[in-house]
């Protein structure tokens, strides 16, 4: 049992490190770097974003995946709209 949870938080901890770049996917807050009320990237908020994710990342993982899937829809739809006549 406790190896299990252990892996649960090592992958945790991977996830955040490695979707340290792209935390505006997972949140509520600005939709890129460098946005008014962005992130300074300091390293209490890096911490702070790796502890979240190592024990919250399938709910990271799932919302992360229902953005990515909209933006295309949305980039889909908006190519679409430009090669429409008139």
């Amino acid at each position: 049992m406790t190896a299990t949870i252990l892996l649960f938080l090592a992958f945790g901890l991977c996830f955040g490190l490695a979707t340290l770049s792209n935390r505006h996917l997972f949140s509520e807050g600005p939709s890129r770097k460098g946005q008014a009320g962005g992130d300074d990237d300091t390293l209490s908020q890096r911490v702070m974003w790796v502890l979240i994710c190592s024990t919250l990342w399938p709910i990271l993982a799932l919302t992360g995946v229902y953005s990515l899937v909209r933006r295309a829809r949305v980039r889909a739809d908006d190519a679409r709209s430009r090669n429409r006549p008139g």
